[in-house]
């Protein structure tokens, strides 16, 4: 049986605040015998970053919900430090690379002009917990399935957090995670998009603003098998990402091209000129555990996350995936 742990009282961080990552030691005698804290795994990506001094990126009071898309569900004492992404090195080598969840049980709060830490110590630490926790029980067919932070976020944030909770617009504004008048279009957006839901289920067709299309208005119509591009692009390219209107000329209805889908939040970055940071070939499925292997790599770009605009200001700031043909070479 998965044993009691307590957790240390909250430190009240807010972005822009300056944290300790606490021993590895320290960090092991406040996780259950699953190596989770509150449902939330501690990963062995993470051992890297013991005893260092980092900063506070966002609260992670709140998240988006990719695994069963019930909406924004509610965190709690997390947050995501800058420059702390998983590597998936413990993880079959997933690209995904997730912002990783810290709680604020594994941090302790630098006061102002305090002594710099000691250099951590180097070498690899062997952590049978952390790494036999990295693993579920085989698939019906046997294969391996993988254990990780995205795949057990429905454990770890287990409430619904409905838009018209008017509290987390509040905490996100008071944490730093985004301005009064960004929470402040969050919420309008998530108001529109609850209209929109609403007259799709309940008023005839001819009724329907913009075909009761979401914030962001998208949609793709490509019948049969959705077209594809081979640019060969490597790290360090330039590239633009098309219009969204050319982009949503390779999408099926369900906006998907080739099982890979374009989310509203990227149409923003439609235009822009920006340089590829990596081919992917490899990432989690986060509702089974088993780690894909795509038939055609697909793009990430540098500097480009999901801001949450159009998502009551998500602070997960997961990766966009880009197919080859969202792009041109400059």
């Amino acid at each position: 049986m998965t044993q009691s742990v307590t957790t240390a009282p909250t430190l009240g961080l807010r972005v822009g605040d300056l944290v300790e990552v606490r021993s590895i030691e320290e960090i092991l005698a406040t996780l259950d015998d699953r190596g989770e804290l509150e449902n939330l795994p501690f990963m062995p990506e993470m051992v890297r970053f013991c005893g260092q001094r980092m900063t506070v990126h966002k609260v992670a009071h709140k998240l988006c919900d990719t695994i069963s898309r019930s909406g924004i569900r509610k965190m709690a004492n997390a947050v995501h430090l800058a420059g702390a992404r998983c590597d998936g090195s413990a993880h079959g080598g997933c690209q995904t690379a997730c912002s990783m969840y810290w709680k604020e049980a594994w941090l302790k709060r630098v006061e102002p002009g305090a002594a710099a830490p000691e250099a951590a110590p180097t070498g690899r630490i062997d952590l049978p917990l952390l790494v036999a926790n990295t693993h579920k029980e085989p698939g019906p067919d046997g294969g391996e399935r993988f254990s990780c932070q995205s795949t057990e976020l429905l454990r770890a944030a287990p409430t619904c957090l409905p838009f018209r909770d008017l509290g987390q617009y509040v905490e996100d504004v008071k944490t730093g995670n985004v301005t009064a008048w960004e929470s402040f279009k969050a919420f309008l957006v998530g108001l529109f998009n609850r209209l929109q839901d609403v007259s799709r289920s309940r008023l005839p067709r001819r009724l329907w603003f913009k075909e009761g299309m979401r914030w962001g208005f998208i949609k793709g119509g490509v019948v049969g098998k959705t077209p594809t591009a081979h640019l060969d692009l490597q790290p360090g390219e330039l590239v633009r990402v098309k219009s969204k209107e050319a982009i949503l000329a390779t999408l099926n209805e369900d906006m998907l091209n080739r099982g890979m889908g374009f989310e509203i939040e990227m149409a923003r970055y439609c235009g822009q000129t920006v340089r590829v940071q990596a081919r992917v070939t490899k990432c989690l499925d986060e509702k089974t555990g088993e780690l894909l292997t795509m038939k055609s790599p697909c793009i990430i770009l540098e500097d480009i996350v999901c801001a949450g605009v159009y998502n009551a200001s998500c602070p997960r700031e997961f990766v966009p995936f880009w197919r080859e043909i969202w792009l041109e070479r400059v």
